[in-house]
């Protein structure tokens, strides 16, 4: 039994690291192709689009990281995006621990309808968000921005957040409540911090979806000087059509923020969703 169990299981890794060595080279061929891009130009990209520059065309990022506007697209989606992940974390954890730790009436057919948000798809929404935003005034404000995509942020993020509340002991919670803590003071002193990785998880996640967003901002900004960066690759795109390098280097710049954050957050993530999976 054991000889003929171990040939299989090995076949099964062999085919388990091909698999993710095909999904690895999909994802780091197109970046590697547009990070070596970005030191080309336009004529090195024919001829030679996936080896070494010769030479080196630097002038493609500096140029792009000596213009203001730039910088100006970057700090609005810092903004945007740190305002978007504090609103939906914040409210979604109140709403987890409600949906987590309280037994009330009709509790699962409202947290139900919160997890049918997730089947609600957001360009079904842009007409009637747009009219709304319009009559509310905050066409061009970051605010148009920030609460719609919080808004459509909250039902993931409070269904991996009630999961982690729910595998907190009870026990814990009755012992800080014959210490005199309250509900509030139990959600903020004690299972806010027990949540770390949870918190850490919906976080990147929100983070990343508010950087990523590019309908939202297109729609809601007709001032340039609000632009996000997907906003200004496109747009960056449409300038410069003729210039494959420059687009190249223009993408890879908007990149960079997204993936270093994730990477350094990339262990919590993981603990999270294992931690929300247990649950």
């Amino acid at each position: 039994m054991t000889g003929t169990a171990n040939p299989a299981l090995r076949t099964r890794r062999l085919v388990l690291h091909l698999v993710c060595i095909a999904v690895g080279a999909l994802i780091v061929v197109p970046v590697w192709f547009g990070v070596l891009g970005g030191f080309k130009d336009n004529g090195q990209l024919s001829t030679n689009p996936l080896g070494w520059p010769d030479p080196w065309v630097p002038g493609n990022y500096t140029g792009i990281l000596g213009s203001g506007v730039f910088w100006r697209q970057l700090g609005n989606s810092v903004l945007i995006a740190l305002s978007s992940t504090i609103v939906v974390v914040g409210a979604a954890a109140m709403a987890a621990f409600v949906f987590a730790r309280f037994a009330f009436r009709g509790r699962e057919l409202l947290f139900t309808l919160f997890a049918i948000g997730l089947m609600f798809p957001f360009a079904v929404a842009i007409l009637p968000l747009f009219v709304l935003l319009r009559g509310m005034g905050l066409l061009d404000n970051p605010l148009g921005v920030i609460l719609p995509q919080a808004a459509f942020g909250l039902p993931i993020t409070i269904v991996i957040l009630r999961q982690f509340f729910r595998t907190i002991p009870g026990e814990v919670e009755e012992a800080a409540t014959l210490d005199g803590c309250s509900p509030l003071g139990f959600f903020w002193r004690i299972l806010l911090p027990m949540a770390r990785p949870a918190l850490a998880t919906v976080s990147v996640l929100a983070l990343v979806s508010s950087w990523n967003n590019f309908m939202l901002p297109l729609v809601v900004f007709t001032d340039q000087s609000w632009w996000t960066l997907p906003v200004g690759v496109q747009a960056f795109q449409g300038q410069y059509a003729d210039d494959t390098a420059r687009v190249l280097a223009y993408v890879v710049l908007s990149m960079l923020p997204a993936l270093g954050f994730y990477a350094v957050a990339e262990r919590q993530l993981i603990g999270g969703l294992a931690g929300s999976v247990k649950g």
